[in-house]
């Protein structure tokens, strides 16, 4: 869970650099929430529609920010995000940089995340 809250600890920090761990655990726990508020009507009578838009709401600054630092440590810049708006080659595209190992040595974003450096 650290991994996860270390996003929200950065809400609004959109320089540096995060590893993938930090953006696969925060991105990949949210779904997961977001899948169990968007259930929650199957088990209560009460009215909780709104309640998976306000979650979305509330996460999304920090997803943005980490996904830009994920850029970053991938040595893309955060323009690379408007990928999403390429249909299915740009999400792949977005998809491969968020996969691909970051750069094991300094870069203008700052210092390897993992404190490991080239030599």
């Amino acid at each position: 869970m650290k991994w996860y809250f270390k996003a929200f600890y950065q809400y609004f920090n959109f320089s540096g650099r995060a590893r993938r761990k930090e953006f696969w655990v925060f991105f990949l726990t949210n779904i997961f929430i977001y899948w169990i508020l968007t259930n929650l009507y199957r088990f209560t009578d009460a009215d909780l529609t709104n309640v998976p838009y306000i979650f979305l709401a509330i996460i999304l600054i920090p997803s943005i920010a980490v996904l830009l630092r994920r850029l970053h440590d991938s040595g893309k810049n955060g323009w690379n995000i408007l990928f999403v708006f390429i249909p299915i080659l740009g999400w792949f595209w977005l998809l491969i940089l968020l996969i691909l190992l970051g750069e094991p040595k300094l870069n203008k974003w700052g210092p390897y995340p993992k404190g490991i450096t080239e030599n």
